[in-house]
């Protein structure tokens, strides 16, 4: 068998993809195992707050930037209107990026919100108002994530369209300017 044939590609940055999943899991994992173990509310809340924290800063500042070369944030300009500002990685460098690892991303980025989507309808069912508020708060942190990226990944594709219309004009006038010269 030919070892080129079954070469699959790795992922390109496995400790930020251990630390992209690590917080996501501890959020969660703590929040259901902690009903087994500890019936004090608010150490549950602070907890599992905290680490959906962590993993709400490690993913918007560190695995976003580094897996699929994506950064937001929002900030209030001077006429205390919300800004949202993207940044992206060139063209030839996000060309480049890990496909199990942008792949990595996105999924676990989804699916942690899908999972904090769950555990919200398993506390309305047993009338848990209470955790509730903690679902909501990891649900929030989630879902700023999901929409920073999609909204950055979109400025993203705009700026490469833009790029390759900009480039593909300015080859077509230079194309025109040469034949003219030349005549």
């Amino acid at each position: 068998m030919d070892p080129n044939l079954s070469v699959q590609e790795n992922y390109a940055n496995p400790k930020t993809c251990f630390f992209h999943v690590l917080f996501k899991s501890a959020a969660l994992a703590f929040y259901i195992l902690s009903a087994l173990f500890i019936s004090n509310f608010v150490i549950i809340f602070v907890v599992t707050a905290l680490l959906a924290a962590l993993d709400f800063w490690v993913v918007k500042n560190v695995s976003g930037r580094i897996l699929v070369g994506l950064r937001w944030w929002n900030e209030i300009n001077d006429l205390d209107e919300s800004v949202w500002r993207f940044e992206c990685l060139d063209q030839e460098s996000l060309a480049r990026m890990n496909k199990k690892d942008s792949w990595l991303f996105w999924w676990t980025l989804y699916l942690t919100a899908v999972a904090w989507t769950v555990l919200g309808i398993f506390s309305l069912i047993r009338f848990q108002a209470d955790y509730l508020l903690v679902i909501g708060v990891c649900l929030t942190l989630s879902i700023a994530n999901i929409v920073g990226f999609t909204r950055c990944r979109k400025d993203a594709k705009k700026q490469i369209q833009a790029f390759a219309q900009q480039t593909i004009a300015s080859r077509v006038s230079s194309t025109i300017q040469s034949a003219f010269s030349v005549v």
